[in-house]
C-alpha cells in the first residue's frame, strides 16, 4: 500500500519542517503549501489523504476560510483536516468545542501549538483510519 499523502498548509517554516521530519519518519509522503491559496491549489492538484492546516496565515482566520472552502466542495469534503493553531496561546481563545461545526469550523480534529510529536502522530493516525 502506498504511503498516505499529507498536505501541510502553514506559513511558519520552522513548524512545517519539524512536522515534515516527524511525519516522514513514519513513512508518510508530505507536501507543503506556505499559504492558503497555494494550499487550495495543492488540494485540487494532489488530492491528499489528510490536510494539516494552520489557522493564522495571511490573515488571523485564513485557516477557517480554507477549511470551509475545502469542505464545501464535494470532490474534497471527505479529506480529513487537522487544524493547528497558536490562537489559544496568543489570545486565550480555545476553539476545540467548535471543531467539526460544518458552517463555522469544518475540521475533523484540532491541535494547539506548540505541537508534541507523539500527539501529532496519534492524531494523524486516527484521522487516516476514519
Amino acid at each position: 500500500m502506498a504511503p498516505a499523502k499529507i498536505l501541510i498548509i502553514d506559513d511558519d517554516p520552522d513548524i512545517v519542517e519539524a512536522m515534515k521530519v516527524v511525519l516522514e519518519s513514519k513513512q508518510y509522503h508530505v507536501s507543503i503549501a506556505e499559504n492558503g491559496q497555494k494550499g487550495l491549489e495543492k488540494v485540487k492538484s494532489q488530492k491528499p489523504d489528510l490536510i494539516i492546516l494552520d489557522v493564522m496565515m495571511e490573515t488571523n482566520d485564513k485557516g477557517f476560510e480554507v477549511s470551509r472552502e475545502i469542505k464545501s466542495d464535494a470532490a474534497y469534503k471527505d479529506i480529513p483536516i487537522l487544524m493547528l493553531t497558536a490562537i489559544k496561546e496568543k489570545t486565550g481563545l480555545d476553539f476545540k468545542k467548535e471543531a467539526g461545526d460544518e458552517s463555522w469550523l469544518p475540521v475533523d480534529d484540532y491541535l494547539d501549538k506548540p505541537l508534541k510529536p507523539d500527539e501529532l502522530i496519534a492524531k494523524v493516525g486516527a484521522l487516516l483510519k476514519k
